[in-house]
C-alpha cells in the first residue's frame, strides 16, 4: 500500500479538495510501463533509419508499406506492456463518486484505457485508431500480429473508398486534432485543479495548455521526477515518477 506520508500536504490539500481535476499525461506516464521509444524501436533492420523520417507524411507517401511496418511493430512492442500502479490509480479516481476527473494524453499507447480509465483527448492521436489515410474514416482492421520486425507490410485496404490504412498517430509536420486540443484546454480551464505528469513541456502546442489553466487561475501541480518546462509555471512540483506518486495520492485521498 502506498504511503501517504510521501504526498507533500500542500497538494493533498488541493486534491481532497477539487472535484473536478484534469489530469495531462506525456511521456513519462509511460516509461514504468516499458513502452518503447523510438529509439528504443530500433533494433535489427530499423537502426540504420531516423525515426523521424518514418513519422511524417512524406515518409507515407514515399513508402507507405514500409511506414507501415515500422507502426506494426511498434504496435507489437506497446501490445507487450502492461498499465502500471499509476495508471490504475487515476482510473480509482476517476471512478469516485462526485470526482469529474478528465484524462488528455500525448501518449498513443492506450494505457490509460486499458486501465480502465476514459480519456478525454489524445492529443497526438492513438496508434491502434487506424483511419483511412484518403477519406478519414476509422479502419475496421487492426495491424498484423508480428513477432519480429519485417522491412516492408502492404497497408490494409479503407472498406469504403479502398484507400489505405494508415496509423492513428500525428505525424511530424501534421496539426493536432482541433478537437482533442481544443476538449483538452476547456478541460484545464474549468478545472479545480489540474495535474502535468510526466511530459516534459517541450512540444507544442499541447505544452500551452498547462499555462491556459494557470492564466484562469487553476491551480497546477507537476508530477515528474526531473525539471521540466513546466517547473517554473507550475504551482507545486512533486518530484516523483507517476507511478510512486499517483497511486500514494489515491490512496492518501481516504
Amino acid at each position: 500500500m502506498p504511503s501517504s506520508d510521501r504526498v507533500p500536504p500542500e497538494i493533498l490539500d488541493l486534491a481532497r479538495s477539487a472535484r473536478r481535476v484534469t489530469v495531462l499525461t506525456g511521456a513519462g506516464m509511460s516509461v514504468e510501463s516499458g513502452v518503447p521509444t523510438f529509439r528504443d524501436a530500433q533494433t535489427g533492420l530499423w537502426e540504420r533509419f531516423d525515426p523521424v523520417e518514418l513519422a511524417t507524411p512524406e515518409a507515407w507517401e514515399e513508402d507507405p508499406a514500409q511506414c507501415w511496418a515500422w507502426y506494426a511493430w511498434r504496435a507489437s512492442l506497446v501490445r507487450g506492456t502492461e498499465p502500471h500502479p499509476g495508471h490504475l490509480a487515476l482510473a480509482q479516481w476517476q471512478a469516485r463518486p462526485g470526482i469529474d476527473l478528465r484524462i488528455s494524453t500525448q501518449n498513443v499507447d492506450a494505457l490509460h484505457e486499458r486501465a480502465g480509465a476514459t480519456v478525454l483527448a489524445h492529443v497526438h492521436g492513438d496508434l491502434f485508431a487506424l483511419r483511412c489515410a484518403g477519406c478519414g474514416a476509422p479502419a475496421d482492421t487492426g495491424y498484423p500480429p508480428i513477432t519480429e520486425p519485417v522491412a516492408r507490410l502492404d497497408p490494409p485496404a479503407c472498406h469504403q473508398c479502398g484507400g489505405l490504412v494508415r496509423p492513428g498517430v500525428v505525424w511530424f509536420g501534421e496539426a493536432l486534432p482541433e478537437r482533442a486540443f481544443q476538449d483538452s484546454v476547456e478541460a484545464a480551464q474549468e478545472a479545480d485543479l489540474v495535474l502535468v505528469v510526466g511530459t516534459s513541456g517541450l512540444v507544442y502546442p499541447a505544452a500551452s495548455i498547462p499555462d491556459f489553466a494557470g492564466a484562469r487561475g487553476v491551480p497546477v501541480v507537476e508530477i515528474n521526477p526531473r525539471v521540466s518546462e513546466v517547473s517554473a509555471s507550475a504551482d507545486h512540483t512533486w518530484r516523483a515518477t507517476a507511478g510512486q506518486a499517483l497511486p500514494a495520492l489515491v490512496s492518501a485521498l481516504g
